[in-house]
Formats: C-alpha cells, structure tokens, sequence
C-alpha cells in the first residue's frame, strides 16, 4: 500500500498521463526503481 501511495507522488503516473499500456508499464518500472534506491541509499 505504501508503495502505490509513493508511486502516485509522480505526476506522470497519478494522472495516467500515457495513454499506451507499454507506455505506463516502463514510466511505473522507472518510478519504482527509482523508489527502491531512495530506501536504500540510507543504508550503510
């Protein structure tokens, strides 16, 4: 649930802004990479 709130901080993703599912499908895999090393840059 927390992942899907974080997610919908990106403009792009919360307004479906592409309109091909492929499309939409790369930009949520970019924003969840992206998610996944700001939790982890904390840690040493």
């Amino acid at each position: 649930m927390r992942f899907f709130n974080k997610a919908k901080q990106f403009r792009r993703i919360a307004t479906r802004y592409d309109k091909l599912a492929e499309n939409y499908l790369a930009a949520l895999k970019l924003v969840s990479i992206r998610i996944w090393l700001r939790g982890n840059e904390s840690t040493p």
